[in-house]
């Protein structure tokens, strides 16, 4: 009776570990059934032009965060912070049926795949350097996509191209490159990087405070990758009968890096040691496409074939940040 406490215990356990959260991702969803006339199986196609718009919009979700003006914190200054951000999603497309809490997850009622939003918490450590470039700043970081089992790694670096002159008319101005590392989701690989140039300006506030607006421009590149898709986890193709059913199995042909541009606005309030920082971005409406060779067919919804053309659907997004830490 102990033993089999234990072995119930230890499954239950399993199950839960197992289990998803709701905004965990279901991709076998983002497929077309192909059946015959007596509505046997016969094949399942990926839908690419779901995948893209999904893949746009949730890159957009993970991207780099930015959160820091022009200005580097010089060689010798060191900055710990905590960020929260939500960021719209187009939840009514039926590509975001492929969320774990879709109420509908066959995408037929045309209904809200869950909130209109997703939100993130991340921690980061900011140090600025000497080398390898004078006016350098380095950040690395982790960010978690709440009510999922969804982290990723975030590194960046900021050259600072003209800073120091506060008492001038003249802006600061950086250049940084950053990059996003999606973990933790099995059946989608989400590399996300970015290139950002921004311009901010340093206003002391009573010789105590200081205020330090910032506006910039970013490019995105988000690079969606999938794993082996098992599009029908009910029927075991290990049973008798049942061999030609890991057939069915699919994995989304790579697809071109995907391009989405940003704009950002903010602005960093320090006092002492405190830092708050605000920022609000706008990505515009995704364009680029997938462009096979050897086809010229664009990709329709619910496509029955891979061979075509997948154009980036998604809809324009906008981001509300938080951070606040200690700036030393």
């Amino acid at each position: 009776m102990v033993r089999g406490a234990l072995a119930a215990l230890v499954l239950a356990s399993l199950t839960g570990v197992a289990a998803a959260d709701p905004n965990d991702l279901v991709l076998a969803r983002l497929a077309t059934r192909i059946t015959d006339a007596g509505g046997q199986l016969q094949a399942v196609v990926g839908e690419n032009l779901e995948l893209r718009a999904l893949a746009s919009q949730l890159g957009v979700v993970l991207a780099p965060h930015l959160l820091t003006p022009a200005d580097t914190l010089g060689f010798g200054g060191f900055q710990l912070d905590l960020d929260v951000s939500q960021t719209t999603i187009d939840s009514k497309q039926p590509y975001w049926r492929a969320l774990e809490r879709s109420p509908d997850p066959m995408g037929t009622n045309r209904v809200a795949h869950g909130p209109g939003f997703l939100r993130t918490i991340g921690m980061f450590a900011h140090k600025g350097l000497w080398l390898p470039l004078p006016s350098f700043e380095l950040g690395v970081g982790a960010v978690h996509l709440i009510d999922s089992k969804t982290w990723t790694a975030q590194l960046y670096g900021k050259f600072g191209l003209n800073e120091g002159y506060h008492d001038a008319l003249l802006p600061s101005l950086a250049v940084r490159g950053a990059v996003s590392r999606m973990m933790n989701q099995h059946e989608l690989d989400l590399t996300i990087a970015s290139l950002d140039v921004t311009l901010s300006k340093h206003i002391g506030v009573g010789g105590t405070w200081r205020f330090d607006p910032f506006v910039g421009y970013d490019l995105l590149m988000i690079i969606p990758r999938t794993a082996v898709i098992e599009t029908t986890p009910s029927v075991d193709p290990l049973h008798p009968g049942d061999e030609q059913d890991a057939m069915n199995n699919i994995v989304f042909k790579d697809q071109a890096t995907i391009y989405r541009h940003r704009i950002l606005v903010g602005a960093k309030l320090q006092y002492s040691v405190v830092q708050l920082t605000l920022e609000g971005q706008l990505a515009l409406a995704g364009s680029s496409v997938d462009d096979r060779p050897g086809t010229s067919d664009v990709c329709q919804p619910s496509s029955t074939t891979s061979a075509c053309d997948a154009k980036d659907t998604a809809a324009a997004q906008t981001t509300l940040s938080v951070s606040a830490g200690f700036a030393f």
